[in-house]
């Protein structure tokens, strides 16, 4: 007779088999054996219970791209599912490693009404990369092993598992309890590029004039930061980025021109993108927002690209050259092909065309920085920052009013994934629990979170599970009373007429304070930069409420607005 386990405890098996060391969830009725099994099973799984199946994939979300693991977040059946998803949308389109597992009804239950009934198989299925709902407990090993292989090869993605509660009490087989070790990481089984496209591409590149790099996410994912540098410098190509693509380089690197695009770019960037005779296109999708609605580069431009994923190669440019395959590896033979030219003289002065722009840039910044307008200027927050903060620190912002004032000016001084933000989606409430997420994929850093106070209310009450982990998490909130986005798109394309985007102003600093948090609020610009250093020394989560000039007074670097 074999020896045997339950499908719950299966589940808790196969998950320690692919070193999963976090779950993020909530409980529910349908977890109860799932539950039952990670109590009762020796593992080396830390379970986070959540106040919010949302917040629990955010945090997944973030562990994931700090460590290059797979996230796991879990939820009941139900509202649980419904809620789950919205973190695994974000994870999967921001091709990040991220699996969902959550418990369902019975199979045996199916089609005769019971409570929490919800097709997730069809719920999920569009909108992951991989997903099932398992219908046998013998097949729970396979499926783990099939949604590890999916999430973590080609194009990261994320996963989604359905384990319906009266399977968690079938037998299942522990000799079937196993898992291939290259899927504990990812990029797993990386590919090279097809023989000849490195050369290809070294070719068009130096046949250029002013080419332009543009790196969104994939650099990162890929680790292909050293082989980037090598790169830029060897040819002193200008290196601009996304938002998502931020830490390609260190933003202090000579070559690193900073963010391009309608968010977090500004005029000066933006010069380089129209500029530019040849733009390549590295692990970045040219996308709505980089090339600010594809009015640069022109269809005249000449472009290339670098994808592991062939669906991007050509997608809304005519590619050149399309070099497929992992971003390290590509790159890599790239600058193996330049090795071997005898003589190269190629230098396309992009230190000299960064330095230009960044000095403008910066000239502007520089005088809001020093401001002492009443409500504080964003750009006083992010030069406080950039004096306090340690140059490891991980740094998390939702999608509005912080987002594009950091990633037009924050100047990271280490390459890699130090900056994180839902950009796929744009979610609020997703960087007060994605920084909770990070904390435990990187507790040796300094976590900072940033959010306007719209997002504040979104998931205000995962402050009591930081209080609980006991983090050592900075939130910085920029409070100005609305919907700031979408206010500032108010004023600039409905000539000012403001409909539904305001609410009162709250005391975030009080509300934080009742859950355990030690909190400040500013209002008085000549004290920022005093209470953001005694924040961030202080051993656990704090919480500062900036009173803040509003998005659409404000010269915030989003081109619709700025021009």
């Amino acid at each position: 007779m074999t020896n045997q386990v339950n499908g719950a405890e299966a589940m808790v098996k196969m998950l320690d088999a692919h070193k999963v060391r976090h779950v993020f969830g909530l409980c529910g009725d349908t977890t109860l054996p799932f539950y039952d099994a990670m109590l009762r099973l020796d593992h080396n799984i830390k379970h986070v219970l959540t106040r919010d199946e949302r917040s629990a994939t955010y945090m997944a979300d973030a562990y994931s791209r700090v460590t290059g693991r797979v996230g796991v977040a879990e939820g009941p059946s139900g509202g649980g599912a419904t809620y789950i998803l919205p973190g695994l949308i974000e994870a999967s389109e921001s091709s990040y490693a991220v699996l969902g597992i959550t418990t369902d009804i019975s199979v045996s239950s199916y089609g005769k009404y019971p409570l929490t009934e919800v097709d997730q198989d069809a719920l999920m299925k569009p909108l992951t990369k991989w997903n099932t709902v398992i219908k046998q407990a013998i097949h729970i090993p396979r499926m783990v092993r099939t949604a590890f292989r999916a999430m973590t090869t080609g194009r990261s993605g994320a996963a989604h598992l359905g384990l319906p509660y009266d399977i968690q009490y079938d037998p299942v087989d522990s000799a079937d309890i196993w898992a291939d070790p290259k899927h504990e990481t990812y990029p797993a089984y990386p590919q090279a590029p097809e023989p000849g496209a490195a050369e290809a591409a070294v070719d068009a590149i130096l046949s250029a004039k002013r080419p332009l790099i543009v790196c969104g996410g994939g650099v990162v994912i890929a680790g292909a930061m050293e082989e980037l540098d090598r790169l830029a410098s060897r040819l002193n190509i200008p290196v601009a980025t996304s938002i998502s693509g931020q830490g390609s380089l260190a933003d202090t690197h000579p070559n690193c021109l900073g963010v391009v695009g309608s968010n977090g770019g500004t005029d000066e960037t933006w010069e380089q993108m129209e500029e530019a005779d040849m733009v390549i296109f590295m692990g970045c999708r040219a996308g709505s927002t980089t090339t600010s609605r594809w009015e640069a580069p022109k269809a005249s431009t000449r472009t290339l690209f670098f994808d592991n994923d062939p669906m991007v190669i050509g997608a809304n440019y005519r590619a050149e050259v399309g070099v497929v395959g992992d971003l390290k590896l590509s790159l890599a033979a790239v600058n193996a092909v330049l090795d071997k030219k005898a003589e190269l003289n190629s230098d396309f002065g992009g230190a000299d065309l960064v330095a230009d722009a960044k000095r403008r840039k910066f000239e502007i910044f520089n005088k809001l920085a020093q401001s002492t307008d009443l409500p504080i200027r964003p750009e006083r927050v992010i030069d406080a920052m950039m004096k306090v903060l340690p140059e490891d620190a991980v740094i998390l912002s939702d999608p509005g009013t912080s987002c594009p004032y950091f990633s037009s000016y924050y100047q990271q001084p280490l390459p890699g994934r130090y900056f994180i933000t839902n950009r796929a989606h744009g979610a609020l409430g997703y960087s007060m629990s994605a920084a909770l997420g990070a904390w435990y994929g990187r507790p040796g850093s300094k976590i900072v979170a940033m959010m306007g106070d719209g997002s504040f209310g979104f998931t205000c009450g995962e402050l009591e599970t930081v209080c609980r982990s006991g983090a050592n998490i900075t939130y910085i909130v920029f409070s100005n009373s609305n919907f700031g986005w979408i206010k500032a798109s108010q004023f600039a394309d409905k000539d000012a007429r403001y409909y539904n985007v305001d609410f009162n102003r709250t005391d975030h600093a009080a509300v934080a304070s009742a859950f355990g948090v030690k909190s400040w609020r500013v209002e008085n610009p000549d004290d920022l930069t005093r209470i953001l250093k005694e924040a961030v020394e202080h051993d656990g989560p704090t919480l500062i409420d900036v009173i803040c000039q509003p998005l659409e007074e404000t010269n915030a670097p989003v081109r619709r607005w700025m021009g």
